[in-house]
């Protein structure tokens, strides 16, 4: 098959930065919803042999033996829930209300129907009115360093008190992450407020927000990519900014600019892109159907230090 132009040749690495602060915490009970597919159940298996994932499987038994057997996984020793189809999910919440899991991970399941199943405050997980948010930890082959890009795969269309919520979640995983003054871009086509794009508008509103809101992040908006990403090219716009070319999170307008965002690092960089639903008695970790196992060992990582941050 020919590759397109646009996809990179390298493989995705797990940051073994992320990898070495989440082995510091207790190994997290992980539920797989619907675990009966080679590719997520491969990912948990890596997690697991990391140290970074206790399993316990949902699914239906018959396809979770099969695709164990497909790629060679001995699951006898691990508990397993049988929960066909859209029946996984809600049995996942409750097992996490339980106290008998400690992070939820999306299997082969759309992710409509898995946050169906979880997000709902009857569920349990989430108390009613917190926001939730997504946010993508991404890193790049050899590197260490994390760029957090939110909400890519939750919200989406959120008004500005919805982005102030996730933007609050991804300061505060910056902060657990080691980063204590993080560096914020609100992107945005242009960094002037300009009537006819409602998001310059909104940006100038969050980043007066977070100044007192989120006294220890430099929070900075409207900004278009190239000044978020490039000092040089702020400084060829004549824009001074604290946060060009040293952003920690970059959080988008809506949902499609920040998927597609990822979806070109991770394809066009080979970014290593660990996702995690934020605001639940739970970390969600909620990565594509199309990722593959390093970003679900990473994922389960980031889930460690984001359940830590409950505790």
């Amino acid at each position: 098959m020919t590759r397109h132009p646009f996809v990179s040749p390298l493989t995705p690495m797990v940051p073994a930065r992320l990898v070495a602060q989440a082995r510091s915490g207790r190994v997290p009970r992980v539920a797989l919803v619907n675990a009966g597919a080679a590719v997520p159940l491969q990912g948990l298996r890596e997690a697991v042999e990391a140290g970074l994932a206790e399993p316990v499987l949902l699914g239906d038994p018959a396809k979770i033996a099969a695709a164990a057997e497909a790629i060679g996984w001995d699951v006898a020793p691990f508990r397993l829930i049988p929960a066909p189809g859209e029946s996984a999910a809600p049995a996942a919440a409750a097992l996490a209300v339980r106290g008998e899991a400690d992070s939820i991970m999306k299997g082969q399941i759309h992710s409509s129907t898995f946050l169906k199943g979880l997000l709902p405050s009857a569920m349990g997980l989430r108390d009613k009115g917190t926001v939730c948010g997504h946010v993508f930890h991404i890193t790049l082959p050899g590197q260490d360093r994390p760029l957090l890009l939110t909400d890519a795969a939750l919200n989406a269309a959120p008004d500005v008190a919805q982005r102030q919520a996730v933007l609050a979640h991804a300061v505060h995983l910056a902060q657990a992450l080691g980063i204590a003054a993080p560096r914020v871009g609100l992107l945005a086509p242009s960094e002037d407020v300009t009537a006819g794009i409602p998001c310059t508008g909104e940006a100038a509103v969050i980043a007066a927000w977070a100044k007192t809101a989120l006294p220890a992040a430099i929070v900075e908006g409207p900004m278009a990519l190239d000044l978020i990403l490039s000092a040089e090219a702020a400084a060829i716009k004549g824009f001074e900014s604290r946060v060009s070319g040293d952003a920690d999170i970059i959080q988008v307008p809506e949902i499609t600019t920040g998927n597609a965002l990822f979806k070109l690092m991770s394809l066009g960089m080979a970014a290593c892109a660990a996702g995690v639903v934020m605001g639940l008695k739970v970390p969600l970790l909620l990565t594509s159907r199309s990722q593959g196992a390093a970003d679900r060992i990473a994922s389960a990582a980031l889930g460690m230090i984001v359940a830590g941050m409950g505790r």
